[in-house]
């Protein structure tokens, strides 16, 4: 543990962070995860609004640093993809 009452500070306020960006990147997981089951599904409905919130969770997520905004689109366009496939 450090000595110097900055060093302390950064110690503490970067535990914070990596515990808020952890819940942050598990919701988002979470989030693709259900989006993917509902496309394994045959309800539309259910499988839109999945890859809608799916997509808003990307989109936070990558805005906050926490994955590559390529990465972010990627993602949301593979699911998309699924959604129109099924949808055809």
């Amino acid at each position: 543990m450090p000595n110097i009452k900055s060093a302390i500070k950064r110690v503490k306020t970067s535990d914070e962070r990596r515990a808020h960006n952890a819940t942050v990147k598990s919701t988002m997981r979470t989030a693709v995860k259900t989006a993917e089951n509902a496309l394994a599904g045959d309800n539309k409905d259910a499988a839109k609004e999945a890859l809608l919130k799916a997509g808003t969770k990307l989109d936070k997520a990558a805005s906050k640093g926490l994955i590559h905004k390529n990465a972010a689109a990627r993602k949301k366009s593979r699911l998309a993809k699924r959604l129109n496939s099924l949808n055809a």
